[in-house]
């Protein structure tokens, strides 16, 4: 399996850039091609099951967008609540999954019900994260408050199973959502810091990713280590640093 754990590979949400397509700085277009089949069969899962006009958006987005690339497909499937074969052996017969982006605990509810971990430990293809589906990809999944309420509610889940395929927790959007704040809290100084105690965790912006191969787990572009009691930035657009 080689992995990729995005931000956003379609370029910048605070709109600070823009790309048109996939995003090819930092070499993921470049990476991406190493690994990709002729006509390869891609599958995307949602992390919103039930909003399925949405959903059907997305992947039509992403099927666009990677053509658009000179990446070669076959057919580009979804899996949302209307899918009825979600067996390991229809899993398995994709070259490609990618986890689509949203709400982390919803789209972590839908694998818990896909049973996907046990059904994605032994694909030998590519996977692409994106977003939630980067964070859902680690071992235990922090589930960093999003929405207004999560950070305040002492009965939110913040660390849920995942599928394990890394150690390290991804928090995406870096560019974006450094000053925010949540139900009054700074969500990196005053909640996400203080919750990387004895976890690693490492935020990536935009255009950022992480690239795992049986080999090596290397990041590529701008990325920052969450410490308790620091951020410190370990990686720049351009370069790649081997974790």
């Amino acid at each position: 399996m080689i992995t990729f754990l995005t931000s956003s590979p379609t370029g910048a949400l605070d709109g600070s850039y823009v790309v048109d397509g996939l995003d090819s700085s930092n070499s993921f277009t470049d990476n991406l091609k190493k690994y990709w089949k002729k006509n390869a069969r891609v599958l995307m899962i949602t992390a919103f099951p039930s909003a399925h006009e949405a959903s059907d958006q997305m992947t039509e987005f992403f099927r666009d967008v990677t053509v658009k690339a000179g990446l070669s497909v076959s057919c580009f499937d979804l899996w949302d609540d209307r899918t009825c074969d979600t067996s390991g052996e229809t899993l398995n017969s994709y070259d490609v999954i990618i986890l689509g982006g949203g709400h982390v605990p919803t789209q972590n509810d839908f694998f818990q019900k896909l049973s996907l971990k046990e059904k994605i430990r032994g694909f030998d293809g590519i996977v692409i994260g994106i977003s939630a589906g980067s964070m859902n990809a680690a071992d235990i999944v922090y589930a960093q408050p999003e929405e207004d309420g999560e950070a305040a509610d002492p009965s939110y889940q913040r660390w849920i199973p995942g599928l394990a395929l890394t150690d390290i927790n991804v928090l995406p959007h870096y560019n974006m959502v450094h000053d925010y704040y949540k139900d009054g809290m700074h969500l990196f100084r005053d909640i996400t810091c203080p919750d990387s105690d004895g976890h690693k965790f490492l935020a990536l912006a935009d255009g950022s990713y992480l690239m795992i191969t049986p080999e090596e787990t290397k990041v590529y572009g701008n990325a920052w280590k969450i410490y308790p009691d620091r951020i410190e930035q370990i990686c720049h657009t351009g370069e790649s640093k081997k974790l």
